[in-house]
């Protein structure tokens, strides 16, 4: 998968955009939704919006090894976050948006973690099965954010095949969008029905043929994002 400094800009800003709602990303924004493990309320937080029972611990470990203005009072949190039921905590929630929004420390921190724990593996799994193409790549990244892969089960709901093994690439990626959001329009889980808005999204940029990117704004849940420039 290659892609362009400017494509791979874009994508970002689309997710920025899908999770907190501004193409340059709320670092400090926060979320509660009853989506955790067995349907609990859990925190989601950053620019991209990971979650408490997810890779929570492991943001909120890389941020106190960096020595940002919150590390210290973080430090204490670092071994229980996704062990113990953080939601109520005033203190934890203030001191993650403080650092999301104050500390650049955190910025660049969001930065690394964003792009090793999601998009990385992402991009792995797209060039592991022969996708190219820039649309295919924010597909898969978005899939990544939300689900944290590739779902087989909705893999398993369409005939195509992945382009390395003899599929033809738009055509996966726009069977995996459709399924995926029926799938998402049709959960039970509330929060999870929300969130169609970024598989519409998708099916818009589908049905433009905007498969390199290079038609913008790009549309996102009420706001146009554009590279930065």
């Amino acid at each position: 998968m290659f892609l362009t400094a400017i494509q791979r800009n874009l994508i970002e800003r689309i997710i920025n955009t899908v999770e907190s709602g501004t193409p340059d990303g709320n670092h400090g924004a926060i979320s509660i939704y009853a989506d955790g493990p067995h349907d609990i309320r859990q925190i989601t937080y950053g620019r991209a919006q990971t979650t408490e029972y997810g890779n929570l611990r492991k943001l909120v470990k890389m941020y106190v090894a960096a020595g940002g203005t919150r590390s210290e009072a973080l430090a204490p949190y670092a071994d229980q976050v996704g062990s113990v039921a953080l939601t109520e905590d005033a203190t934890f929630k203030n001191l993650l948006r403080d650092a999301g929004r104050n500390d650049p420390v955190m910025h660049r921190i969001q930065d690394q973690f964003f792009e090793q724990v999601y998009f990385h593996p992402a991009m792995r799994w797209a060039d592991d099965n022969g996708f190219t193409l820039p649309l295919s790549a924010l597909v898969i990244y978005d899939s990544y954010i939300h689900s944290g892969s590739i779902l087989w089960l909705l893999r398993q709901r369409f005939a195509e095949s992945p382009p390395a093994a003899g599929g033809e690439e738009r055509t996966w990626v726009s069977e995996y969008v459709r399924v995926r959001h029926d799938w998402l329009a049709h959960h039970p889980r509330p929060a999870v029905r929300a969130s169609t808005y970024r598989t519409q999204a998708l099916q818009a940029q589908i049905a433009a043929g905007n498969w390199d990117l290079s038609q913008v704004p790009v549309r996102v849940n009420g706001s146009d994002v554009f590279p930065q420039p």
